[in-house]
């Protein structure tokens, strides 16, 4: 069976689009679905050929990891050669849901799917539609799903079906519509290539329920300062960023500045938490206070707020605290500005 992605269609995820899913990618073509965390450009982790092709369709730098899904914990064995037993305390306890583990890769493990290192990242979804999806891959002989974000490489990532279209366009030969996204960012990933657990990047499971889970406190990386782990999705110092060039600011420094911005000619877009609205914004979204409605809505807010073509956008800091960890994360990846 081949297709020819010349178009990517949107479709409601029934039984039948599923199974049509699932035929597409046994036949090597890229998939795009939802997850709990934010929406999956996939492709059969099996086949190298078609894992490449999701390189090429997110001009994403061949060295950077995918991670694979896959339907059940006993899977994790398929794809890693060791779990070590802290790894399946958290296999235990939290999949499916929103974390990846980062394991020693078993041997038949393909280099495109790793970056040529010598581990992998896996999880098991939650979502009902990427369970689904994962469901009807395996009766089809499949053994796990490549998927990263389903989106340009380095972009706001995608947590609706319309995000994915406005991104891949015709790269993809199928996007299943699931509604949106529950977390609204990326999966926690902990890494165990060393001699501890290294938390590679934030997510929303809190990080005391990991470490008490665990018994140990993690160790974490600076999130600008990746170099000494493992490589893995999600963890440049620049991503998840606006097309718009973007700012952190403290809130009560966010009237002085956009009026500057102001002075000097320049269009300000603005998302706003607490803050009250800015006089010289030409386009505001105020984003939920909880932790929660902020992760989940993020993303979006980010895109709505890029397509004015403003100058500038300005994006209210929020709380330092342990729980706002990981939107915080992503919001100074977002800012980072590379050379």
């Amino acid at each position: 069976m081949t297709v020819s992605p010349s178009s990517s269609s949107i479709a409601l995820a029934s039984d039948a689009t599923l199974k049509h899913a699932a035929a597409l990618l046994c036949a090597g073509e890229l998939v795009a679905f939802p997850t709990e965390t934010v929406y999956g450009l996939g492709a059969d982790a099996g086949n190298p050929t078609a894992v490449a092709k999701i390189f090429a369709a997110k001009g994403r730098p061949a060295d950077h990891p995918v991670i694979v899904h896959v339907a059940a914990a006993e899977d994790f064995a398929f794809w890693a050669h060791d779990i070590p037993e802290p790894a399946q305390k958290l296999i235990a306890r939290f999949c499916p849901g929103p974390l990846t583990l980062i394991l020693p890769r078993a041997a038949h493990v393909s280099d495109t799917i790793t970056g040529g290192q010598d581990s992998i990242g896996i999880r098991m979804p939650s979502h009902p539609v990427a369970r689904r999806l994962l469901q009807a891959f395996t009766a089809q002989g499949g053994r796990g799903i490549a998927a990263p974000s389903a989106n340009c490489f380095g972009h706001v990532s995608p947590t609706t079906a319309q995000h994915v279209a406005d991104d891949l366009q015709n790269r993809v030969a199928l996007i299943v519509d699931g509604g949106s996204c529950e977390h609204g960012i990326e999966s926690t990933i902990i890494a165990f290539t060393g001699d501890t657990p290294l938390l590679l990047r934030p997510g929303s499971l809190p990080l005391a329920t990991l470490e008490a889970t665990l018994g140990i406190s993690l160790q974490r990386l600076d999130c600008t300062k990746t170099a000494a782990a493992p490589r893995a999705s999600g963890t440049l110092a620049s991503h998840y960023a606006p097309r718009t060039p973007a700012e952190l600011v403290a809130a009560e420094a966010l009237d002085a500045i956009c009026c500057r911005y102001h002075q000097e000619g320049k269009s300000v877009a603005a998302l706003l938490r607490t803050a009250p609205a800015l006089e010289h914004a030409a386009h505001t979204i105020v984003a939920p206070v909880s932790i929660s409605g902020y992760a989940r809505a993020l993303y979006a807010a980010l895109r709505t707020l890029d397509t004015h073509g403003d100058d500038v956008l300005l994006i209210e800091d929020v709380p330092t605290t342990t729980e706002w960890l990981a939107v915080r994360d992503r919001l100074l990846r977002a800012t980072t500005k590379t050379n």
